[in-house]
């Protein structure tokens, strides 16, 4: 029997980090597709915030925002990040560290299509992370671009994805008296191979 077996089986980690996702939303109540995600600033102060992942590639976790927001502009800025997915009801998770860089073409596009309309309203007029007078004034904003946009309104300029391709995912998994199971996927750049080492608890 192979070190790694069971729910670490296989020879992908994006085909892993896919299967597990898959069985979390059988099991979590809500937002199996959350992860927190980290950011530093440019004074060197970190971040977190709960975002949704849109997908997991053949090379890559995607998700979505408003690239006015703080943490779309320190992305841009360190062109790196990471995150966790933590699942309660599996007693797992995957953390990501990797290389950041936008998805602002037809990809983009299409997922926004697939939005319900008032979230695409919305995203038209949140100005997210800036300062708002009161929730009286985001609801008339809402009112005017649903009047400007229409029924049918295109991704803003200022919204799109960005992706994470990975040097570094860890899978986590729960053990008995705090023993849990853990395996380091690492490779020096993105176009290299993966070296897997499991790590004590």
């Amino acid at each position: 029997m192979s070190e790694r077996d069971g729910i670490f089986a296989g020879d992908d980690p994006f085909v892993i980090a896919r299967r597990w996702l898959e069985e979390a939303r059988e099991t979590e109540i809500n937002d199996p597709d959350a992860i927190a995600l980290s950011t530093v600033d440019a004074h060197g102060m970190p971040n977190a915030r709960m975002v949704l992942l849109k997908d997991i590639e053949d090379a890559a976790f995607v998700f979505y925002t408003n690239y006015t927001s703080a943490k779309a502009q320190e992305l841009d800025s360190a062109g790196a990040a990471a995150f966790v997915m933590h699942w309660k009801s599996l007693r797992r998770q995957v953390r990501v560290r990797g290389h950041v860089t936008r998805e602002d073409g037809p990809q983009a596009d299409a997922y926004f299509a697939s939005r319900s309309l008032k979230s695409r309203l919305g995203a038209w007029a949140s100005q997210q992370s800036q300062p708002l007078s009161s929730r009286g004034a985001l609801m008339a904003e809402v009112a005017k671009v649903t009047a400007q946009q229409g029924p049918n309104p295109k991704r803003p300029p200022f919204w799109g994805g960005f992706r994470i391709v990975p040097t570094e995912i860890e899978f986590w998994a729960d053990g008995a008296f705090r023993l849990h199971d853990r395996f380091r996927w690492t490779r020096p750049d993105v176009t290299a191979t993966w070296d897997v080492v499991r790590l004590n608890p």
